[in-house]
């Protein structure tokens, strides 16, 4: 086991020193045995109509936002880019939660897909409200709603195009 120990040297002085166990480290325990505190979030993914659905329940905070964004860009392919992440069994959400979401949204666009909200609780409308971020996401009212409605076109318009015709 690995520690650290601050001892003063002189005001305003420390130097840290090495301990081989912690105190609170039990006789024989080692660092390995002490497991992480479980994350409150439960993922699952499937795939329906050309949508990967991505359904989440528990708390979205900071102690599961990192293997959250892993799994959510995992399940973002250049050819399944289209992801509706449902939200209606999560019961908190914070703003690195919002933060996950934000980035999984922006690698869709950039891979050619979208990203979806489906029926989000209460918890994380307050949440996307109170940030101003509703006008950042596609939200629907259930997963079928999100799925339904077909892409929006990815055809974005050559301001250049449009210059050059209104200025003749």
């Amino acid at each position: 086991m690995v520690s650290w120990q601050s001892r003063q040297l002189r005001p305003g002085r420390t130097a840290n020193w090495f301990r081989a166990e912690p105190r609170w480290a039990g006789a024989g325990m080692m660092l390995h045995d002490i497991a992480p505190p479980a994350s409150g979030l439960r993922f699952s993914a499937r795939t329906e109509g050309g949508y990967t659905i991505a359904a989440l329940s528990g708390e979205l905070d900071v102690a599961c936002t990192p293997v959250l964004r892993e799994q959510l860009l995992s399940v973002l392919r250049p050819r399944a880019s289209r992801l509706v992440v449902d939200l209606s069994e999560v019961s908190f959400c914070d703003a690195s939660g919002l933060a996950v979401l934000i980035g999984t949204g922006r690698r869709a666009r950039l891979l050619g897909g979208v990203l979806r909200l489906a029926a989000p609780a209460h918890a994380v409308t307050a949440a996307l409200r109170l940030r101003g971020l509703l006008r950042q996401f596609d939200v629907f009212p259930t997963v079928l709603a999100a799925t339904a409605q077909p892409p929006p076109a990815n055809h974005i318009p050559d301001t250049r195009t449009q210059m050059a015709t209104s200025s003749q």
